[in-house]
């Protein structure tokens, strides 16, 4: 129950990559026949997912993952103006809001919007700080940790309205929820949370976008993105595309019926409580508060039971500061420690939801019997 940290690879994504490790090993910039078909197979791959996302197969970037295309995203932009000021929001994932620091410590000026309870950012506060040297929007499309599904179709027709560009980090989305792309500029992509092989991602790159690369070398990826192609996590990575677009809308409502079970059964518990919005949230993710106990003890105990759960990204578990998503929404320290994740997937069933709702409530009764937080 950790699919927003990976998913697994798909049986029919690894029949897809296989023949690429050996047979048809080639190098995409090779002219001879094993490159050409390396190439062959690199553009069909970039053309399917070009026509899943509406946009052109040369919109579209390959990358080693999310976090390369967050950072090609923002520091791409800042290059190609030099000066300028960027609005993101608070509770963006730390691929964003490193980079946003790192941009900061280089000249720019960064806004970082504040959020509701639920974890929404107002387009409004968008508009409002929107200034004649903005260059660039970053707001992810849902956040990975309480699951909240943002306002992006709003926000892009501001920056629209503002001639500024509009990057979402859509790490967490793209093959679950409808990607409403018209106003957007920039999008960013992962293979491993579809079903796809780790180590793969992309950047849609809206034609005419004033853009510089971060990495050279010998011209792959039209210049964009220099390093010789994962073919195979390519291939991969469409394939992955294609199963989730043959499955998304029927899996979405069977994973938000099997979420919305797993919440009110584990609401019954005193003194809990859901982060993130009750309905505008990820088909599979519920994100809960307990009083009185540490999250990461929850999870190891969990864990003991064969759960899979998290606090918050994955990225950040081994971290001892409170999210900082959870912060930005008001809880106190001692609130956002004693938090868990629990993101459902195609594998998951109405059983794991009846046997994970009492392992939970088993195990924050047996914390609080201990706790030193609870008089």
């Amino acid at each position: 129950m950790d699919h927003a940290a990976t998913t697994p690879v798909a049986p029919e994504v690894l029949e897809a990559m296989n023949p690429y490790f050996s047979e048809k090993f080639g190098n995409s910039a090779s002219l001879h026949y094993f490159g050409r078909e390396a190439e062959n197979a690199l553009e069909d791959a970039r053309r399917y997912i070009a026509k899943f996302f509406g946009v052109k197969p040369e919109e579209i970037f390959f990358t080693s993952g999310g976090t390369e295309a967050d950072n090609l995203a923002l520091k791409g932009i800042a290059s190609a103006f030099g000066k300028g000021h960027i609005i993101t929001s608070q509770i963006e994932h730390h691929a964003i809001l490193h980079t946003a620091k790192w941009l900061e410590n280089h000249g720019f000026d960064v806004t970082y919007l504040p959020v509701d309870k639920y974890g929404f950012v107002n387009p409004e506060d968008v508009e409002k700080t929107i200034r004649k040297d903005t260059i660039l929007v970053s707001i992810m499309h849902a956040n990975n940790e309480i699951g909240t599904i943002e306002p992006i179709e709003e926000i892009g027709k501001i920056c629209r309205k503002y001639g500024v560009y509009f990057h979402t980090d859509a790490v967490q989305t793209v093959g679950k929820i409808p990607i409403p792309t018209k106003n957007i500029d920039l999008l960013s992509s992962s293979a491993h949370k579809l079903y796809g092989p780790k180590g793969v991602g992309l950047l849609y790159i809206k034609n005419g976008v004033k853009i510089e690369p971060i990495q050279h070398g010998g011209g792959h990826e039209r210049g964009m993105r220099s390093g010789t192609e994962n073919v195979a996590g390519i291939v991969g990575f469409a394939k992955a595309i294609e199963l989730a677009k043959k499955h998304m809308d029927k899996e979405a409502k069977r994973l938000s019926a099997l979420r919305d079970e797993l919440i009110k059964e584990t609401l019954k518990i005193g003194d809990s409580w859901l982060n993130g919005h009750p309905t505008k949230r990820l088909p599979g993710n519920a994100h809960f508060g307990f009083k009185f106990i540490e999250g990461e003890a929850l999870i190891l105990l969990l864990d003991e039971m064969g759960i899979a759960a998290s606090t918050g990204s994955a990225c950040s578990s081994k971290s001892l500061k409170p999210s900082h998503v959870l912060t930005a929404i008001g809880l106190k320290p001692e609130e956002a420690h004693g938090s868990l994740r629990l993101t459902l997937g195609k594998d998951n069933n109405e059983e794991d939801i009846k046997y994970a709702a009492d392992a939970i409530q088993d195990v924050v009764e047996k914390l609080r019997k201990i706790s030193p937080f609870k008089k």
